[in-house]
């Protein structure tokens, strides 16, 4: 008879991974309070009840941490990696004026290590609980020989829901029309491997202290995008700013529109020592230069926009057929 193997002495523990799910249960039962699943979680597949829409359209959105995730890993700040998964999606899926309702990740990993998972899960968990999202689910895939014992791969994908006559539609923007600007907490998950880099290079000029400083968790804007509905705003259309920085973000949603931007200096100490070493150009198309969300609204909606959190900026209003962004 030949010798028999089994799936653990290959390098993949079943029993364990079925153990995790049950480890990290209580921490995505806090995600279900106001919204449930439709069905028990656990399934081979999450469901929502759509039927307190009148017209509901369904949004999606997917992503991941980049390459921030081996500094964070480094610096043992798994949580901040969670966080990070949930808002680069969830904040995508915001900008359309739809509410997040279900998340689901994906983790791979050389081994499996429930204590550094389930701290990635109470990340994702914290982000999911303070929008009102539900873990609907996820995938924890061991994968030995393919995935570095030291390392974690995540994936993150959203689903929100919004009435269509709710839906953000930036055909409606016009000339004269407002960019108010929203403060990020950092350089969030972009632009990564240009940090990195800079960091290798001149290490002398940065602390631990800079680093973790550098390393804080993308925002939510979810925040926002309520205080607008709340002050009875609508939006003509939302940009989260991510790769490709305010040009690139903003020309998706301003078409053949121009707009002359004027962005304050970003005060953070850290971020500052990183900018030394970047062109102004390069910068703006890299890095969210201190302005992780933008509205555009009509002129009689600003004074309401620039209040509803704090830090908001008056960036510029619509106008000509370029865009342009300068720092001030």
């Amino acid at each position: 008879m030949a010798e028999q193997i089994t799936y653990k002495e290959a390098g993949v523990d079943i029993h364990a991974a079925a153990e995790l799910v049950g480890d990290i249960g209580a921490l995505r039962a806090r995600t279900e309070k106001n919204r449930k699943l439709y069905g028990a979680f656990g399934l081979f597949a999450a469901g929502f009840d759509l039927s307190s829409y009148n017209e509901p359209v369904i949004f999606t959105g997917c992503d991941g941490v980049g390459t921030k995730l081996e500094l964070l890993l480094e610096h043992d700040l798994l949580e901040t990696a969670g966080k990070d998964l949930v808002a680069m999606s969830v904040n995508d899926i915001l900008t359309t004026g739809a509410d997040p309702v279900m998340f689901l990740d994906y983790v791979g990993v050389g081994k499996l290590d429930k204590t550094k998972i389930s701290r990635v899960i109470a990340g994702i968990v914290e982000w999911c609980e303070s929008c009102d999202c539900i873990l609907a689910g996820g995938e924890t895939a061991e994968m030995p020989g393919l995935v570095s014992e030291n390392m974690i791969e995540l994936s993150g994908f959203g689903i929100g829901v919004a009435e269509k006559p709710d839906v953000v539609d930036p055909t409606t923007i016009g000339e004269g029309d407002i960019l108010i600007g929203y403060p990020s907490d950092g350089i969030h998950a972009n632009g990564w491997s240009l940090v990195r880099k800079i960091l290798s290079s001149f290490p002398q000029e940065f602390t631990d202290e800079d680093v973790i400083s550098l390393l804080a968790p993308t925002r939510l804007y979810h925040d926002v995008v309520k205080g607008l509905r709340d002050a009875g705003v609508k939006a003509k259309a939302m940009a989260h700013i991510t790769g490709g920085g305010l040009p690139e973000n903003l020309e998706r949603i301003l078409g053949d529109k121009g707009a002359s931007l004027e962005v304050p200096v970003w005060e953070l100490p850290a971020v500052g020592k990183v900018l030394n070493h970047v062109e102004t150009d390069e910068a703006f198309s890299t890095f969210n230069m201190g302005i992780g969300w933008v509205s555009i609204v009509s002129p009689d909606d600003e004074g309401a926009a620039m209040k509803v959190i704090p830090g908001a900026v008056r960036l510029g209003s619509i106008g000509g057929d370029k865009l342009s962004v300068n720092l001030v």
